[in-house]
């Protein structure tokens, strides 16, 4: 019996696994092909083999993605590694041996597991966290506007603000009004973000079009354009390097052997525990946030366990680094696309992944005709979804505390890079905090005869200023209600302020009460010195 209801829950969970898959189909497919080329940029701004960026793609959504239990979440080679990776590349005495900084790398994120690391996310303020969408939507409009127009110095999947060639996202705007525009490039593009947006507007709500991806479809007619431009109108086609860009192997033979694995001899190397230390630490936070962030897009708010998601991205790096592939982390821009084209598990994550496989190994030609404007296009209409004007009013509407550490996190990112920015976005909604914890926890009231100083809720070592200003303010002669009822906890610190005050009082004539909480523990404590550490 036991044995027929284990074989029952299986099929149930099967059946619930593949249960949206017609949802989970075309949207794996539009983010495949979103993926490629930032794989492959990110790779080349790695300082890495373009090959194993596919791999790092591919491993991100086959083995993280059946690890993670995040719905919607994508893993992939992510852009704020690509400091961290091209200096260990340039360090290291071979790529081989930064391959096995990746696999401890992993290792040590599946620890971070165990030990429930994955809590430090929930640390982070929905500010923050709605800064970062801002941000990341607003730098793939800025960084896929020269894409759109044919301007390709800075690879794709950059998204620093200072590039490699030295110039910066904002420079590169202006470059690419000084260049020569690709017209048949700018042509794609805009007539792809134009039925985009119609798209999203138009698309039938019953019936089988309701399941075709806008993106797939700006996809097939960039390929169908610029086959018409070499057909009709030379002088508009969109030549090899604005095209993307996947490595073609001549046999089957050439194509396994674009894998690698690691230098194990390298493991007493200690610059190898360096890196491996850094990328688990920078690749967990960047992971941990990206997955808060999409939790908070899923349409159904589903949460996704913190904790799995730091083994999931573990395992995919140990396995990333056995095949030869740069880092995975969770990322945004895949992510982002992939809950905008309507997919609802993480079938979709897993599936993604599978076509990128069977599409480089078995058709890189097609994919090497996919003009860059056209994936431009629905990056960029992706960018304006995360960061729509709305967005900003919505915050602004919620008072300056929630405002102000959104507006900075949005400028600190567009500026430097992901985490940096988040970083500054933590400190300035943390004082943020502070500010409002600091607000009006002193009460002081004052008579002719008497003084009251009220504590309006728990005191923390950051309250002493607070609480020494209201009880040096105290006149000699008064009777003193020390009101300690509103809190349930007051740290050692203010405790010996409050015992300094009552020592004092005798000399200046005052009159103290304590009046302490409900369980009347803390009046005690304060009178009692002796037995204070006893008592905590």
């Amino acid at each position: 019996m036991s044995e027929q209801n284990s074989s029952s829950d299986r099929v149930v969970a099967s059946s619930g696994f593949f249960a949206s898959w017609r949802s989970d189909l075309p949207a794996s497919i539009v983010v495949a092909l979103v993926a490629l080329p930032l794989c492959l940029g990110v790779a080349l701004a790695s300082g890495a083999p373009l090959f194993a960026g596919l791999i790092a793609g591919i491993v991100g959504g086959i083995v993280v993605g059946a690890v993670s239990r995040s719905p919607l979440s994508v893993s992939g080679p992510a852009a704020g590694l690509t400091a961290i990776v091209f200096a260990a590349i340039e360090k290291l005495p071979s790529y081989d041996a930064f391959l096995l900084a990746v696999c401890l790398a992993g290792a040590i994120q599946i620890g971070f597991s165990l030990t429930k690391g994955g809590v430090l996310a929930e640390f982070v303020p929905s500010s923050v966290i709605t800064g970062m969408l801002a941000a990341i939507g607003l730098i793939l409009i800025l960084k896929q506007l020269p894409h759109a127009v044919g301007y390709d110095r800075d690879p794709e999947g950059d998204f620093s603000f200072w590039q490699p060639d030295g110039g910066n996202t904002l420079s590169a705007l202006v470059n690419l009004l000084r260049n020569d525009i690709l017209w048949g490039a700018a042509l794609i593009a805009v007539i792809s973000l134009a039925f985009l947006f119609w798209w999203d507007k138009a698309r039938p709500k019953e019936g089988p079009l309701r399941l075709l991806p806008g993106p797939l479809v700006v996809v097939a007619f960039g390929i169908g354009a610029n086959s018409l431009f070499h057909a009709v109108a030379p002088a508009l086609e969109v030549t090899k390097s604005h095209l993307v860009n996947v490595p073609v192997s001549a046999s089957p033979m050439a194509f396994f052997a674009l894998f690698r694995l690691p230098d194990f001899t390298a493991v007493s190397n200690s610059t190898v525990w360096t890196v491996a230390l850094t990328l688990a630490i920078v690749a967990s936070l960047e992971s941990l946030l990206s997955v808060k962030a999409v939790d908070e897009l899923d349409p159904k708010r589903r949460l996704t366990d913190k904790n799995r998601e730091l083994l999931a991205q573990g395992a995919g790096n140990l396995v990333s680094g056995l095949l030869g592939g740069i880092p995975v982390t969770s990322v945004i821009v895949r992510s982002s696309a992939n809950v905008e084209t309507g997919a609802d598990s993480r079938l979709s994550t897993i599936m993604h992944g599978a076509w990128m496989l069977l599409s480089i190994a078995f058709i890189p030609f097609v994919l090497n005709l996919i003009p860059l404007s056209a994936l431009a296009a629905v990056l960029i209409a992706t960018g304006y979804k995360l960061a729509k004007p709305k967005l900003f009013i919505e915050r602004w509407g919620q008072g300056m505390t929630q405002f102000i550490p959104f507006v900075v996190t949005v400028v600190a990112i567009l500026l430097s890079d992901l985490l940096i920015g988040i970083m500054i976005g933590l400190l300035v909604g943390l004082s943020f905090v502070i500010w409002r914890s600091l607000a009006d926890v002193i009460t002081y009231v004052e008579t002719a005869e008497s003084v009251m100083v009220r504590a309006r809720r728990n005191l923390y070592f950051i309250h002493k200023p607070q609480l020494q200003a209201a009880l040096a303010r105290v006149p000699d002669n008064h009777t003193v209600l020390i009101d300690l009822s509103g809190t349930n906890y007051v740290d050692l610190d203010n405790i010996d302020i409050i015992n300094a005050f009552v020592k004092s009082a005798p000399y200046r004539n005052l009159r103290v009460v304590v009046k302490g909480d409900a369980r009347g523990k803390l009046a005690p404590l304060i009178f009692a010195p002796l037995t204070r550490a006893r008592a905590t």
